[in-house]
């Protein structure tokens, strides 16, 4: 009996300090989680801060900044920010002014995205200027999470939503200059024009995300890219993180790049080794590609605490970052390789 007391008090003992070890997920910590609870980085949140891809993320995230401030709930800030570069003809890569397909047509593709994990999506859009401001009415209005072509067009108009002609004079005659040769060949981030993609933890601490962009330019009709695609451009959950993709949207789709960036938070790792590490394993899938030779992806990722990080593939991928310490503000992200190579 007594043999049994001493065996069962030892196992007792044992399951609690495992439990310990383990924490309440029942999961191994890792030194990052152990450092983190040390420092009390864990327990500390830093908010309300947005991040968001390239040059024209700057004044989005300003504008989104402004709205939240002023008490706008966190979809509307992403609205408001994302319809900036989406109106304005001299961001090449989003809505109005935007670069065509091989047909002549510009093609709009966004996707946002709540705490709740709700979803909206439009693809294959065309003649609505802000297809962000669609993909928000899909999420509140519908019971779906995407609509594409001719009924996300049929939607928008029911909404209230003008159509209109996209193509500006100079973007037609950028078009018209490529047909003389028509060669497809995506160049991305060489003159700092892409997709823009948002990530904000809001005053409550709860995470949420847009995307929006007329697509890679000459693409052929009817292309859709990452953007609208909820887990490849972008990707949250609000107990863990949120990430963005940027680049050439085929290789994000290829790996669920987003979702993936989110699990490997979800397994602890920091917003930074997260993507890096998403980003290897693209490298690593296409380096005997046909894509490789043009293949520029980056991502973006913010945590729950409010760290957040960015990284390249190639070189030139920047990113605009605001908060309460620091303001407004511009940095360049890490990268494998230059272009170069």
């Amino acid at each position: 009996m007594s043999n049994r007391r001493d065996f069962i008090k030892k196992s007792t003992l044992g399951a609690i300090a495992i439990t310990t070890a383990l924490g309440h997920s029942g999961f191994a910590a890792t030194k990052e989680e152990e450092k983190g609870n040390e420092s009390g980085i864990g327990n500390k949140q830093k908010k309300p801060v947005i991040i968001s891809t390239w040059n024209h993320g700057l004044p989005s995230n300003q504008e989104s900044w402004k709205q939240l401030k002023a008490g706008k709930p966190a979809l509307d800030a992403i609205e408001a920010g994302m319809k900036i570069p989406e109106a304005d003809p001299n961001v090449r890569s989003v809505g109005y002014g935007g670069y065509p397909d091989r047909e002549g047509k510009v093609t709009l593709d966004a996707c946002i995205m709540d705490h709740n994990s709700n979803c909206g999506s439009v693809c294959f859009l065309q003649g609505i200027m802000h297809p962000i401001s669609v993909a928000k009415l899909v999420l509140q209005k519908t019971p779906h999470v995407m609509l594409a072509g001719q009924g996300a067009l049929q939607f928008a108009l029911s909404e209230g939503f003008k159509e209109e002609n996209l193509l500006t004079a100079e973007s037609e005659k950028d078009w018209k200059k490529w047909l003389e040769d028509s060669k497809y060949k995506p160049v991305i981030n060489i003159e700092n024009h892409d997709t823009i993609s948002m990530l904000m933890l809001d005053q409550d601490g709860n995470l949420s995300g847009g995307c929006t962009t007329s697509g890679a330019a000459w693409k052929m009709h009817g292309r859709v890219g990452d953007s609208p695609i909820i887990g490849a451009g972008l990707f949250l959950d609000n107990e863990v993180g949120a990430a963005a993709a940027t680049g050439l949207g085929e290789a994000v789709i290829r790996t669920a790049g987003s979702a993936m960036v989110v699990e490997l938070m979800r397994q602890g790792k920091s917003p930074y080794d997260a993507c890096k590490e998403i980003t290897e394993r693209i490298y690593n899938k296409h380096k005997n590609h046909k894509d490789m030779e043009y293949l520029q992806v980056g991502f973006i990722a913010l945590n729950k605490n409010g760290e957040y990080a960015g990284y390249s593939l190639r070189s030139g991928f920047n990113y605009a970052v605001s908060d309460d310490e620091k303001g407004h503000r511009m940095e360049d992200a890490k990268f494998k390789m230059s272009w170069d190579k």
